[in-house]
């Protein structure tokens, strides 16, 4: 009996709303099957700001909307990736200012992003803000991207002795952020140019800081003990330990699951159309035919006999309207 192939990745995302009273995170996955790439964007709106929401949203769209326009060339301009990727969060910030500028009262609305674009078992990424990026192999969990905010700065002057731990956990500054998409200069992005390389078994997890009310040590064992389950099961185990803490000041959590289920090539490959190919007119292209409106309803059909386009009468004046129409040539 034929059996239909493994996919390369596993993939789920989830979301949910915490204690807040809007929902200001985004996020997409796109990882069509029968391909070798995928793609993952994820935009956490800055909490307590004017629109957070419509800047998550609006860099949502942006990176993931050109990244998916370049995807099928991501197996042949594979080291322009990191390129394109700084490129894309850079023109995801412009649209941030312009839409301020013409949105006066949304001034101070900001977002965070992380992209990934997967290449076979090849994993780049993109950072600004504080949403993470986990990695878990061989049971060990760590954190693959920068942390701009001010975390780590704080956890440092613990470990010097400057405050003790309690102190650093329950700063009021933890959560500052120190780069992050305000349609302003952003001062540090985390964007590797050599890809981050999977085994078969890895888990990645790239979610917004909502999911770091978990300890990462609750996080690691969450992922290790459902290893074997699939990356909708891991997710929705996330989200139940997150629920579990029935935290009132719960942040809103966005996250997506990744596993690699194999590493073996694809046989079939997604070929991009050179730009300079001119279309095939033959009658198996889809073409526009546009019909002429001087032209009586009955003349029109007369003159497209033979042809699988329509003629459109308007009922009220009784003469042909003028459209155009999307024919196939089967």
């Amino acid at each position: 009996m034929w059996r239909s192939p493994k996919p390369r990745f596993d993939v789920a995302s989830a979301i949910c709303q915490g204690g807040r009273d809007y929902q200001e995170d985004a996020i997409v996955t796109d990882f069509p099957f029968g391909t070798d790439t995928g793609v993952v964007v994820l935009a956490d709106g800055m909490g307590g700001h004017a629109a957070g929401d419509v800047a998550s949203k609006l860099i949502v769209t942006e990176v993931y909307s050109e990244l998916k326009f370049q995807s099928a060339n991501f197996v042949q301009k594979e080291r322009h990736i990191p390129d394109l990727m700084t490129k894309v969060a850079a023109e995801a910030n412009t649209s941030v200012r312009e839409y301020i500028r013409y949105n006066p009262k949304t001034r101070g609305m900001g977002a965070t992003l992380v992209s990934l674009v997967l290449v076979e078992n090849r994993m780049f990424w993109l950072s600004i803000g504080d949403s993470p990026l986990y990695h878990l192999r061989g049971g060990k969990l760590q954190q693959l991207n920068e942390d701009h905010s001010m975390a780590p700065q704080i956890d440092f002057m613990a470990r010097q002795g400057l405050i003790d731990e309690e102190a650093a956990k329950n700063h009021p500054d933890r959560n500052c952020l120190t780069s992050v998409l305000i349609g302003e200069k952003v001062t540090r992005t985390d964007c590797p140019r050599t890809p981050f390389e999977l085994k078969v078994g890895d888990i990645v997890v790239v979610s917004s800081d909502g999911l770091q009310y978990l300890e990462d040590s609750k996080i690691q064992k969450i992922l290790q003990k459902y290893r074997r389950r699939s990356s909708a099961e891991i997710a929705g185990y996330l989200l139940e330990a997150i629920e579990a803490l029935a935290d009132p000041d719960q942040d809103n959590v966005s996250l997506a699951v990744i596993k690699l289920n194999h590493n073996t090539p694809m046989e079939r490959t997604i070929a991009p159309k050179p730009i300079d190919v001119v279309a095939d007119q033959s009658g198996k292209v889809t073409r526009v035919v546009n019909l002429d409106a001087a032209k009586p309803a009955e003349d029109v059909a007369a003159s497209a006999a033979g042809q699988p386009a329509l003629a459109a009468t308007d009922a009220a004046g009784g003469g042909a309207q003028a459209f155009k129409m999307v024919v196939g040539g089967k």
